[in-house]
């Protein structure tokens, strides 16, 4: 075959296309185990970031988080348990993801801290350039915010991404009501720009107004699902 013929051409891209394409599905699974472990790293992470359990390093972390789970459980929005979940889970409701939840498939992370039972459940919404979400965990009485941790995919730096990045606007929500005058049958747990009740509220975040409604709104919903079981005695 000529090497100058656009034959010869078309068969040695084709060629090359080929290689390139083994080498890189070569490469992505010998590269996934790692790349899934570093991703449920940083889920134990987010977890124990709304334990208050912060600043530690990856073996702390990973250690810390089968400490303090109890069970990674799975229910509905019946409050039904579906799966019980396992002491440091991994298989149960930390397999869950977004998709899941909007099934009605809902992780409930039971939790012990300093000898008292938390509750962690995760929480998913939308900011204003995209995907929110984090976890919200409830003291022993399912009415009272122990703390919080957000995350985020794309918000501005500075503003939006303020809902990730400082830790003292996350650390306002620590002791705050999910409920008003103790009305169980909506979640008052808000983020408002003035704030009027300050048992339930917390401020929102300085020139990232879209974003902090979407905190309220992913608040709102999230933890709606959740009514019957904070409800639940």
């Amino acid at each position: 075959m000529k090497t100058n013929s656009n034959s010869y051409t078309i068969i040695y891209s084709v060629i090359i296309v080929v290689i390139v394409a083994f080498l890189l599905a070569f490469v992505f699974q010998a590269l996934k185990p790692m790349q899934d472990a570093n991703v449920a790293l940083d889920k134990k992470k987010q977890i124990l970031n709304s334990l208050n359990i912060r600043d530690l390093n990856d073996a702390q972390a990973d250690a810390k988080y089968k400490e303090v789970v109890v069970a990674d459980r799975v229910i509905d929005e019946k409050g039904k348990v579906l799966l019980p979940g396992t002491t440091g889970g991994e298989n149960a409701g930390f397999k869950l993801e977004s998709k899941d939840y909007k099934e009605g498939k809902l992780a409930l992370y039971i939790c012990r801290v300093n000898g008292e039972t938390k509750y962690v459940v995760p929480v998913y919404g939308m900011g204003l350039w995209g995907p929110i979400s984090g976890y919200i965990a409830l003291n022993a009485d399912k009415s009272t915010v122990y703390g919080v941790y957000f995350n985020h995919e794309s918000e501005t730096a500075g503003l939006g991404a303020e809902i990730k990045d400082n830790k003292a606007w996350q650390e306002k929500f620590q002791g705050k009501k999910l409920f008003k005058n103790g009305d169980d049958k909506a979640i008052a747990l808000s983020v408002e720009k003035k704030v009027e009740d300050p048992t339930t509220q917390v401020d929102a975040v300085t020139g990232a107004t879209l974003t902090s409604n979407g905190v309220r709104d992913m608040l709102h919903e999230a933890l709606g699902k959740y009514l019957v079981f904070i409800n639940q005695k």
